[in-house]
């Protein structure tokens, strides 16, 4: 029975750190513990105790099979000399394990020095591993590369391939979350290591990392493939990570396609798997900015919700933060939320270096930046978009990441055209190129650019849009005659409708009469108000009273206005004038509204002069 025990941990141990297969390990591992438990074999009971860990930190994710696990280890440990090897590797993984849940790595670091002291090469390399599977979240780079280094020493000491593999690994691992230029040298070294030796779990790892690459590369179809075929080997391996990285990876790839809306269902069913890394919220921030894509604001604003307490307070970082905080800021984006938008913003400053990677390089969405770029753009910062954004383009050049490339300078183009007009030259060339370049790579870029000036009253004043550009304007009559043709985009209105719809009272009465609520100028003002009935109900409906309220106050005012313009019985009123009077009188009224929104806002106040014409016919035409 004891040689069966003995031959049962080897199996285990054989199928853990040499093939890499964790689920023959975990059933080796699980039926010599019960066996050493039987026979009072203190040694064995450590080894399985200890194999039953596993490779990686946190490879049990279910309350139950992770409670179990640490009875186990906890029962082993007290049943050792306090001093001796296997009491050490045990406390070393016991601390991991505590370390990872708190998010910090104090404990595990203090173990791999006294290891150091003890001079035990197995317990310091296995301290050494997870001690910088404790330390995947941004900021802790340079400390991750001296244990990657350090392990890869003491591998030779060892005696233990697995141990060499591993510290290969992480160091790719850390050259790609630093946005190292040789970080795919480092992987083309440790495929080399690997050499087909059906080490299964750390194949699975670098298979996520080709995945990461050709999404980076542009070559969706092959990422796609090669996602699926990363999914199959992680399960025969046995990885639990294997369900959530696939569901990452498809993720970007459609994010990148302008796909994302369509991964809701699967997203929902990822956010409630017991799978899930217990310190993993990124599931929410994907479901928030696939909801939001997909039109769904109300699921999008509770996934955020759920968040508040956990990615956006001040609490540790995790390997998955990073991609949290893009979900954040383009869910931000879509729904229009600056405050979100800055407080994602302040939290990501300190890290504008990096790149987006989820650790261990499974999924990369290009620049840190790009999210502040996004980030001011929600804030109405044109200059800092601008700023971050140009950053952004060059350093996923950098990373040869052409998706991202495309997008933020789609981006920067959005940027520019916000701070200098839709008509800049630099913005319009950005754009096209961002195009050109989502064309050859089958990807969609979102074409955010508001190329039309929107005004609507606001109380004594008058409200004027460009995109996130706003202008507070005093009223006139110029601002009437204005509405009615920003209303009407593209479309002729002939001068004299314009000032019958609001009469000079200073213009002589006499001449021929128009009615000043037929012809366009009137129709624009009843379509006005069919609009206004129609989003008062739908926001009402959707419990948005807030909104329902601005709605209402425009449409009150609007009545009233038509209302001053009727005479007694409901007659409308009548201006009087030739034609080429009110040419003149529509003419220098619009231009005195143009001047007032220029004084607020030059970049509308050039737009519209750009695309305002007068005479005989008005029309707005934005092109």
């Amino acid at each position: 029975m004891i040689e069966t025990l003995e031959w049962t941990l080897l199996d285990g141990e054989h199928a853990l750190l040499v093939k890499g297969d964790m689920r023959r390990a975990r059933e080796r591992f699980d039926y010599a513990y019960a066996e050493a438990a039987q026979r009072g074999e203190a040694a064995a009971l450590a080894r399985a105790a200890l194999g039953l860990g596993g490779m990686w930190v946190h490879e049990h994710r279910t309350a139950a099979a992770a409670a179990t696990v640490r009875v186990r280890q906890r029962e082993a440990l007290s049943r050792l000399d306090a001093d001796s090897p296997l009491a050490l590797r045990l406390r070393i993984r016991l601390a991991a394990e505590d370390d990872y849940r708190t998010g910090g790595h104090e404990a595990i670091m203090a173990l791999a020095a006294e290891a150091r002291t003890a001079d035990d090469p197995v317990a310091l390399a296995e301290a050494l591993s997870l001690a910088h599977h404790c330390m995947l979240g941004p900021g802790d780079g340079a400390r991750r590369m001296e244990l990657a280094r350090e392990l890869i020493g003491v591998a030779s000491r060892t005696g233990r391939r697995s141990d060499l593999l591993i510290g290969l690994l992480w160091r790719t691992v850390d050259l790609l979350l630093e946005a190292d230029p040789h970080a795919e040298r480092a992987l083309g070294e440790l495929r080399t290591a690997l050499d087909g030796a059906g080490q299964q779990a750390i194949e699975f790892v670098v298979g996520a990392i080709e995945v990461m690459l050709s999404t980076r590369a542009g070559r969706f179809e092959q990422a796609e493939e090669r996602a699926a075929a990363c999914y199959e080997r992680g399960m025969a391996a046995g990885d639990h990570d294997a369900p959530g990285w696939y569901v990452r990876q498809l993720a970007a790839i459609r994010w990148y396609q302008g796909r994302i809306g369509e991964l809701v269902p699967l997203l929902s069913d990822l956010v409630n798997s017991p799978m899930l890394a217990a310190v993993d919220d990124s599931p929410y921030a994907g479901l928030a900015v696939a909801a939001a894509t997909a039109g769904d604001r109300r699921l999008a604003e509770g996934m955020l919700a759920r968040l508040r307490g956990g990615v956006l307070a001040d609490r540790p970082r995790t390997s998955t933060w990073l991609l949290s905080m893009y979900a954040i800021v383009e869910a931000a984006d879509l729904l229009g939320d600056a405050e979100l938008a800055a407080r994602a913003a302040a939290l990501l400053a300190p890290y504008a270096g990096l790149p987006v990677m989820t650790s261990p390089g499974i999924v990369c969405l290009g620049s840190v930046r790009h999210s502040l770029g996004v980030a001011a753009i929600v804030m109405g910062d044109p200059d800092a978009a601008v700023a971050h954004l140009r950053r952004a383009v060059h350093e996923n050049l950098a990373l040869g990441h052409w998706p991202a490339v495309a997008l933020s300078r789609s981006r920067l183009g959005q940027a520019l055209a916000l701070r200098d007009g839709p008509r800049d030259e630099g913005a319009r060339g950005q754009l096209a190129l961002a195009a050109q370049e989502a064309e050859a790579l089958g990807m969609r870029v979102p074409s955010r650019v508001a190329e039309r000036v929107t005004c609507r009253p606001e109380g004594p004043q008058w409200r004027v849009e460009l995109g996130a550009r706003t202008a507070l304007v005093d009223h006139c009559v110029g601002m009437l005659h204005l509405a009615a043709l920003l209303a009407n985009p593209g479309k002729e209105i002939p001068a004299a409708d314009l000032a019958a719809g609001s009469p000079d009272p200073a213009a002589p009465a006499r001449m021929s009469a128009q009615r000043m609520l037929d012809g366009p100028a009137g129709r624009a003002y009843r379509n006005r108000l069919a609009q206004l009935d129609a989003e008062i109900a739908e926001l009402e409906a959707g419990q948005r009273r807030e909104e329902a309220r601005e709605r209402r106050a425009e449409r009150d005012w609007l009545v009233a206005e038509l209302a001053s313009a009727a005479g007694l019985g409901g007659r409308p009123r009548t201006f009087a004038g030739s034609e080429e009077r009110a040419r003149t009188a529509v003419g220098k009224a619009i231009r005195r509204a143009v001047d007032r929104v220029a004084i607020a806002d030059p970049v509308i106040g050039e737009e519209l002069r750009a695309t305002v014409r007068t005479g005989l016919r008005c029309s707005y035409d934005p092109g």
